[in-house]
């Protein structure tokens, strides 16, 4: 983890403590490290986080910066799960899916470009290198919207029966890994005709979060009913191993029916990250040998649900808001909003900001770079 500074300069201080929904001003030259996250991140839970996308500031310990608006809750009614978060550089934008709904934001400015409702609902979507194209799944529906990021229009539609829920565009650009609730199949769709091309198992169970290595070779899936993961061979469409956590009972779990429900590769992809929600732990494997071999174990303060890392490797991001420091694997921060209370969220992208722009935009799962 880079090591945090919290002295701040007189300049600096005045904008964070400027009106929340306003952009960060900084020194032209500045880049900027910064956490987004969206809330209600966790089911529609608003006593993490509250409504919007909150911003935390990585160079100086995970302070949060500000909070940016996404949809307004009407009076007497229950805010909209969110159920995705993705960005791109090439936009400069940051996208959030709820159960009914994608907006497409600003990540400087903060500014709505556009805000859409889908048939069927939206989940966890993924959007292409070249930042022109969104997957955005129907809510546990039969097919996989293909979005123009410009303008948030269905340009396309694959249908999998699946179950849609899931959603990974490989670093290359070269496929898309859709996962259904229903399906112990992940599909692999051609993005240039927008059509399943391959299929990869079958698992032991219907695939839940699932993340890929940078050379487009392995797969590691969670599933229903195993405190652990398999692993597929994304070339053959063969199950490869099954892993089980050695050492802890699965339990019962608060959200998502699912022992393991977050999976994640560090970008080196020498460890591999799994969460265990019943016994509040993100188990760590060495993923250098296959199967993956148990190397460690990680308490959390809640139910770990999902689980990312930094664009350079350094630090993990907890579903449970808890910063991790991979090298030592210690909690070094804990996310808090404006108002000091705790932040949980399963929705989470890290963007770096330079001269005014967004450089360089991570992901919301835990996906290998290393190429062939």
């Amino acid at each position: 983890m880079r090591s945090p500074r919290f002295r701040y300069s007189a300049p600096l201080l005045l904008g964070l403590m400027a009106a929340s929904t306003s952009p960060v001003r900084m020194p032209a030259a500045a880049e900027q490290h910064l956490l987004y996250v969206a809330s209600p991140g966790t089911r529609n839970y608003v006593q993490y986080g509250g409504v919007g996308i909150l911003v935390f500031d990585i160079e100086n310990g995970y302070k949060f910066v500000r909070r940016i608006p996404t949809w307004d809750v009407p009076a007497g009614k229950e805010p909209e799960n969110v159920k995705g978060i993705a960005a791109s550089s090439k936009t400069g934008r940051v996208y959030v899916t709820s159960l009914n709904r994608m907006i497409a934001i600003d990540a400087v400015s903060g500014k709505k470009i556009w805000d859409k409702t889908y048939e069927g609902g939206c989940d966890r979507m993924a959007i292409s290198p070249d930042g022109k194209t969104l997957y955005v799944p129907q809510l546990e529906g039969p097919s996989w919207p293909v979005v123009n990021a410009a303008t948030g229009s269905v340009v396309a539609t694959i249908e999998t029966k699946s179950g849609s829920h899931n959603t990974i565009y490989s670093a290359d650009g070269a496929h898309v890994y859709l996962a259904g609730l229903k399906s112990p199949l992940l599909s692999v769709a051609d993005p240039r005709t927008h059509t399943v091309t391959s299929t990869v198992g079958p698992f032991a169970n219907v695939i839940r979060p699932f993340t890929v290595n940078g050379s487009n070779t392995l797969v590691f899936v969670n599933v229903n009913g195993l405190l652990g993961f398999e692993v597929g061979d994304l070339q053959t469409g063969k199950k490869l191993y099954h892993v089980e956590v050695e050492g802890y009972k699965q339990g019962p779990v608060k959200r998502h029916g699912c022992p393991s429900h977050g999976i994640a590769l560090t970008p080196d992809e020498k460890e591999l990250w799994v969460a265990d929600c019943a016994n509040e732990a993100i188990h760590v494997f060495d993923s250098t040998v296959m199967p993956p071999k148990q190397s460690g174990t990680i308490k959390a303060r809640d139910c770990v649900g999902w689980v990312s890392f930094s664009l350079d490797g350094r630090s993990a991001y907890s579903s449970t808001g808890e910063i991790i420091d991979v090298a030592t694997r210690k909690v070094v921060a804990v996310l808090e909003d404006e108002t000091g209370r705790q932040v949980q969220s399963e929705k989470q992208v890290e963007l770096t900001i330079a001269n005014g722009k967004v450089a360089r935009a991570g992901d919301q799962f835990g996906i290998g770079s290393k190429a062939k």
